[in-house]
């Protein structure tokens, strides 16, 4: 057995995901338990180098997880043959220049989502990787969230007998920047910076809808732009122009309906800041990011119509908690794990930039829904 070492040229670590989940929770703990684990029992030894525009940043950064490699130059980090992969989770806007600069030095990519802000773009990278011979992977880290891994799991089980509808509600509130300071970006309120709701969340539906309920057909959607003025990084008001909330209703290859609604203006009333209803013939589920609720048909009380008497009845009491038979690691952290076995293997995997395109599509079809107050198809992509 041998320990192998992987260059990845880190770009965009020094914002919240990238930071947390894929430099800390990720990379930083692969290191930590030896690497990666080949099927012949080798092991692959990421060794990152962090890129940045702030040297201070970037440069405290590295010193902080004793990482020995940073700059400040990433054409200098491209031109390093020693390192073979690519990743991004910086802007969207950026991202397309970024991931064709890094498949024309010859690197494999892995990356944020969504892909680009608009399919020509996202389908583009895709055909450019696929020329060049070169791995890619996108993170569709919502399939490895153990609430929904227990979707999957009961789906498998037939326990929903015959799926009949999702019910998805993602939020919460994202203060505007003033009296307390914003959660997220102020690049996310501004379309003409990549942001935008639909965009950033309706990608992570399609590879939720796709790969647990059904493949996506067609959609309709409305979005808003609900709070006008926020303030930036900076404490300067701005104008708000993307949506920050937004509704829409999926239909899906086998009959099942699915209804998202999304928003960054809203407070928490629900068990978790994401949560799915699965409804089946046979069975329904709740997950949200961790815990998953069942009830299935001999279990399911009948209630009466009566809005003349209080309801007494207590319906959270029905339900049961699925049991906790399996451990789940940290979501970012295996699909590193996968994607690192792809390059230096070529074991199988199926989330490449193709995936995030599909994506990308399904949000650009979101905002023409909107735009133009229909039903749209979802086509197939042609690369």
């Amino acid at each position: 057995m041998t320990t192998q070492r992987l260059g990845i040229i880190m770009n965009g670590v020094t914002g919240r995901m990238g930071l947390n989940q894929h430099l800390i929770r990720s990379i930083i703990a692969i290191r930590e338990q030896g690497g990666v684990k080949l099927s012949n029992g080798d092991h692959v030894m990421p060794d990152p180098i962090l890129v940045g525009r702030n040297p201070d940043k970037i440069e405290a950064l590295a010193k902080r997880f004793g990482v020995e490699r940073w700059t400040t130059d990433l054409d200098a980090a491209l031109a390093d043959k020693k390192d073979a992969v690519f990743f991004d989770a910086a802007t969207t806007q950026a991202r397309p220049g970024l991931l064709t600069r890094a498949f024309n030095a010859g690197k494999h990519v892995y990356c944020e989502k969504p892909t680009a802000t608009n399919l020509e773009e996202a389908v583009a990278i895709v055909k450019l990787g696929n020329s060049k011979g070169l791995k890619h992977g996108v993170v569709q880290d919502k399939l490895f969230l153990p609430g929904l891994k227990k979707l999957a799991f009961l789906r498998e089980s037939g326990f929903f007998g015959r799926m009949l509808s999702v019910r998805g509600e993602f939020g919460y509130w994202v203060f505007e920047g003033d009296w307390q300071e914003a959660q997220r970006p102020s690049w996310n309120y501004r379309t003409e910076d990549g942001g935008g709701i639909i965009l950033d969340m309706v990608c992570h539906w399609r590879y939720v809808l796709d790969n647990l309920f059904g493949e996506v057909e067609s959609v309709v959607c409305i979005g808003n732009t609900d709070i006008p003025e926020r303030w930036d990084e900076q404490n300067k008001k701005y104008k708000a122009t993307a949506d920050d909330s937004a509704y829409a209703t999926f239909r899906l290859k086998g009959g099942v309906i699915a209804h998202i609604n999304m928003s960054w203006v809203t407070r928490v009333y629900r068990d978790d800041l994401v949560t799915f209803q699965v409804d089946g013939t046979h069975g329904s589920a709740v997950a949200g990011l961790t815990d998953c609720m069942i009830q299935a048909r001999q279990m399911t009380p009948r209630p009466v119509w009566n809005p003349d008497e209080k309801r007494l009845h207590d319906f959270y009491g029905d339900w049961q908690k699925l049991p906790e038979n399996a451990t789940y690691d940290n979501g970012f952290k295996e699909q590193w794990e996968m994607f690192i076995r792809h390059v230096c293997e070529d074991a199988p995997y199926k989330f490449t930039l193709l995936e995030g395109a599909k994506g990308v599509q399904l949000a650009e079809c979101a905002l023409q829904s909107w735009r133009e107050k229909r039903w749209i198809d979802v086509a197939p992509i042609k690369v």
